[in-house]
């Protein structure tokens, strides 16, 4: 860990402290310093800037309300970030279902009768196995342990370098690239069977 991220994750200590201790303006400087951050992260998944907004400030609602039993066993941009992800993914879940109800006109019928290109491309049977196959890396991320299934995220879902996640991490890039390794191949022993 370099002098700048053990500075900056001492400082992060301190104001989870103090907001800990009942201190909610310290909770305001967390948020400043890290709005920007998790605006662009959850921007990643909710490409409406507003709907991004509002998404960002539900995580750092979430955050809060958990503060009391954050231990400090990852550094807390890490823990932000994981809840973050967890509320942008919540979001697009529930947005789905509330979409399921859309409406094709007739010309767009005829335009989809008309294109045998774009036949039989969401076939049922294809859209199960890729059903399957989602719930499959999801449930297998899930069982990987922690210090893997953060590396993997982060590398995966939220496009970060090895150096950006051995930071965050704090640990070396080697550690990184293990760790990344090691959950690709259990996720793969997974996927396998389906794929065969």
């Amino acid at each position: 860990m370099n002098e700048q991220t053990r500075k900056i994750d001492q400082l992060d200590g301190e104001l989870v402290a103090r907001v800990q201790r009942g201190d909610k303006s310290a909770y305001d400087i967390l948020v400043l310093r890290y709005q920007h951050k998790i605006i662009q992260l959850v921007n990643r998944y909710v490409k409406d800037r507003s709907e991004a907004q509002d998404v960002a400030q539900e995580a750092f609602i979430k955050a809060y309300r958990a503060l009391g039993s954050f231990r400090g066993d990852s550094a807390f941009y890490t823990w932000l970030y994981r809840i973050a992800i967890n509320t942008a993914k919540n979001y697009l879940v529930s947005r789905a279902r509330r979409n399921t109800d859309y409406q094709l006109d007739v010309q767009d019928a005829e335009a989809i009768e008309n294109a045998p290109q774009l036949q039989g491309l969401d076939t049922p049977e294809r859209q199960l196995l890729g059903d399957e196959i989602a719930r499959t890396i999801q449930a297998a991320i899930e069982h990987l342990p922690e210090e893997m299934r953060v590396a993997i995220m982060l590398r995966e879902f939220e496009g970060m370098s090895y150096e950006e996640i051995a930071e965050a991490m704090d640990c070396p890039v080697g550690t990184v690239r293990s760790r990344i390794f090691r959950a690709r191949e259990a996720i793969d022993s997974k996927l396998n069977p389906l794929l065969d």
